[in-house]
């Protein structure tokens, strides 16, 4: 048996892009300072995988002080247990579909969405796109991609939420990680 404590998944929002430069070794560098364990980072995009016997809201509040006094920017982040994110990617209503991967997106919504304008939305999504909303997530399913969507570039005008976006393939391997470190 490895280390006490939860297995926790955190999910940054708008790392890496738009001058929110966070390197991911110095990152791991700086939780396990912090007495977390097992760190381990996936892609540079703002994903961690790690173990501790803190609690949720404890580790969330932390994480963001510990970014902001060490990288200059203060951004949200999504604190998950292994439990939430196979809820919702066992909520996935595309995930019988034959495109996968990075055809598939999960919004993981950091508070259910305040506004939906879902005509809006219907309106701007492309004939071979599609979407669906829960108080979790938001799931997109783009076959011919996402950089083109126009419901995309548009989606903060139509779906009031702080969330962050990962592709299919991302969710599998997060929550692959979190499992096999769960079984340490």
């Amino acid at each position: 048996m490895s280390n006490p404590g939860k297995i926790w998944i955190g999910l940054f929002r708008g790392i890496n892009i738009g001058g929110n430069r966070m390197p991911m070794k110095e990152l791991v560098k700086l939780l396990l300072a912090q007495g977390l364990t097992d760190v381990k980072t996936y892609i540079a995009s703002g994903n961690v995988v790690f173990r501790s016997d803190r609690d949720q809201a404890d580790l969330t509040a932390m994480i963001q002080d510990l970014v902001e006094a060490n990288f200059g920017f203060r951004t949200p982040l999504l604190v998950i247990d292994l439990t939430h994110i196979q809820r919702v990617m066992a909520a996935n209503p595309f995930k019988d579909r034959e495109h996968k991967g990075k055809a598939q997106h999960i919004f993981f919504l950091l508070a259910p969405a305040s506004v939906v304008k879902d005509d809006r939305m219907q309106e701007l999504k492309a004939e071979t796109e599609d979407y669906a909303l829960t108080d979790e997530a938001f799931y997109f399913y783009a076959p011919d991609g996402i950089g083109q969507s126009k419901l995309i570039e548009k989606l903060g005008q139509c779906l009031k939420a702080d969330m962050t976006a990962r592709n299919l393939n991302t969710c599998e391997t997060l929550r692959d990680m979190a499992a096999d470190l769960e079984k340490q």
